[in-house]
Order: structure tokens, then sequence, then C-alpha cells
């Protein structure tokens, strides 16, 4: 080939390459919206949502974003499954326990009474079954799921008045989340299912007792020490409550493999991040709650071990009625019995010990 012809051929190809290049890069921007559960005044858990919507756009470069909205501006704060499932946003943020209504299983997914703490569901989710047996789930849902934050273990909650035995629980109304109040139910508990922003005014007037919420830093920031000051511990429906973000099954598999891993990646940050926030912010919004005359008290042994029992009791029962609990409980709990075989003699030995040195 001469040099003329060679030149020829070249410039063909450069021509080519230029028409081609914006073909195969050109994206058509992706614009989702996300509702969540949980008010904007609480950085920690709605700002989970945050941190997900701003890993994506910049992961990105901007081509895919997702706006996040608070209860009430798209859907109410429990109806982000049917506005996930029914495609009227592609994407929410929420616990899964809220849903138990719809089926009991739903709570696995967030916690429940004397379950997984937050590693040890973390790894279920990711090194276990748990997110392959709750994708399968979920699929009745047109929903496609991922670990969206955790808590760590939670309080137990501020109550107007002291409990000394299971007795002072008989006919108490009480602000819990979910599919735990169907244990406290038993123990003659009146559950009250009230979103996070409604607590404080439900409180205040005296229409419930007790609530709970999280823990130190979330609680401050709703006020709760102003109006009970008993502050009880720990959450035992509540040993690791995880959240979720909830994905459009069919707004997800119109991704491209590289927006699906974008996802996945920034739900995973989010997952990671906010557990390290409260994990950082908890200790001293407990100091200051205390200084503001917060009475810190463990909830007796008896009430424990009564919860523990009517806890395993519900199991046993849903594992009878629902297939779906049996199909998941049954790996659930084997997993937790081996969990805590090994945390026994590792983390629970090292911060027993750390917890009583004078550091």
């Amino acid at each position: 080939m001469d040099r003329r012809s060679l030149i020829k051929h070249a410039g063909i190809a450069g021509v080519l390459a230029a028409g081609a290049a914006p073909a195969v890069h050109a994206q058509a921007a992706i614009r989702w919206r996300l509702t969540s559960s949980f008010p904007k005044a609480l950085d920690t858990i709605h700002g989970a949502a945050d941190v997900f919507a701003k890993k994506i756009g910049e992961m990105s470069g901007g081509k895919f974003s997702v706006t996040v909205h608070a209860p009430g501006e798209l859907v109410p704060a429990f109806g982000v499954v049917d506005a996930v499932q029914q495609g009227t946003v592609e994407a929410g943020h929420t616990a899964p326990y809220y849903y138990f209504g719809k089926d009991d299983t739903f709570a696995m997914g967030t916690a429940i009474p004397f379950g997984l703490n937050s590693r040890q569901l973390t790894a279920w989710y990711y090194d276990g079954n748990g997110l392959k047996l709750f994708r399968e789930f979920y699929d009745q849902y047109n929903i496609v799921n991922f670990p969206g934050g955790n808590t760590g273990a939670q309080m137990g909650g501020w109550f107007r008045k002291e409990i000394k035995t299971v007795a002072d629980l008989k006919g108490l109304k009480m602000r819990i989340g979910g599919f735990a109040g169907k244990v406290l139910t038993r123990m003659g508990v009146v559950p009250q299912n009230i979103p996070g922003g409604e607590i404080y005014q439900a409180l205040e007037k005296g229409t419930i007792d007790a609530t709970e919420w999280i823990g130190p830093y979330d609680d401050e920031k709703l006020g709760f020490q102003k109006v009970a000051k008993n502050y009880y511990y720990p959450g035992f429906w509540e040993g690791g409550a995880q959240l979720d973000f909830y994905i459009n099954k069919a707004a997800f598999n119109a991704l491209s493999t590289e927006n699906k891993a974008i996802v996945e990646m920034a739900a995973s940050h989010a997952h990671t991040l906010m557990q390290a926030m409260y994990d950082a912010r908890n200790p001293a919004a407990l100091k200051r709650l205390v200084a503001g005359g917060a009475k810190v008290l463990p909830f007796p042994k008896t009430v424990m071990d009564e919860a523990y029992k009517q806890s395993m009791a519900l199991y046993d029962e849903l594992s009878t009625s629902n297939a779906n609990w049996k199909k998941i409980y049954t790996d659930y709990s084997a997993f937790r019995k081996d969990q805590n075989l090994w945390f026994r003699f590792t983390e629970a030995q090292f911060d027993r010990y750390m917890q009583s040195a004078k550091l």
C-alpha cells in the first residue's frame, strides 16, 4: 500500500472512529426518585439515603441521579413497599419490619427480638444466605433489596414510669416499631405503630406511656427526654436493626451492568457509614442526656426472660403457619446459633474486659 492510499484509509478510519465514539459512550441520563420512611431532621438514618444518592451521582459522573424525598412528599412514611412495588417511585429507604402486616417475614430483614446483632446480620447477608433468601422473598413484591444501614443495638426506650416487673407492662401503651409489638402484646403491652416524626407529640399528650426509637443521638434530637425520664436498655427487640434500599425490579433490570454495580456499591457504602455514625455519636449524646436528667436503667432480668420465652414461642408458631417465615428463619436461626458460639469466645469476652477496665 502506497503512502497516499495509507493516508486515505487512515482518514476514513478516523472519521468512522469519531462518528462511532458518541454512539458507544452516550447514555441517556437516568433520574430516579427515592422515598424515605424517616424525617429529614435525623441525619443518621435519613442521611443514609442522602449518602446513597450522592455516591450514585459521583460514581456515574452525574449521569445517574437520585432525588431523596421525606415522608409525605411523595408517599406516607409506611407506604414505601407499595410505592416501589407499583413503580410509583424507583427506590425507597425503609425498615422492612414496618411491613410485617403484609407478611411477618419482613421483620427478619430489620430485626426480631433476640435476633442477630449488626455484625452478625451483615455477615448473614453478605457471606451467608441472607441476601439470597430475601431476594427470593422480595421477588414476590417486584423488589430488589440491598442492605442500607444498621443502627447497632438499640436502647429500650423512654418510659414515664419505672418498669420493675413484668406486671408493670400490663396495659402500657407503647410506640414500638412493627413486629416487636407482637412479642410485647403477649406480655400485656398495647403497641402503637407511629412514624418517627409523630412520636414526641403522642408522648407529650399522654396518648402513649412509653416509646422506643433508636438510641441517644436520635432520641436527643427528637426530645423524648423532655417528657419521659426513665431510659431503659437494651432494646432486646433490636440487637442490630438493619435498613434496606428497595429498588423496583423493572427499574433495576433496566440499568446497565455498570449502573447496577454503582447502585450496589453506593448501598454498601451507606450501610457501613450509617453504623459508623451511630457508634461515633451515641456516646456523647448519652452523656448529655444523663446530664439533663435522664435516668438510665436496665430492664429487669425477669422482663428479659419472659420476653425471650414469648419470642421463641412466637417463632415456633410462625414456623408452622407461614412457609416464607419458616424457609428464612430456619437458616437465620442456625446462623444465629453458630454466631453466638463464636462471639462468646471472642467479641463478648473482649468487650466485657474492656468495659470493666479503667481507660
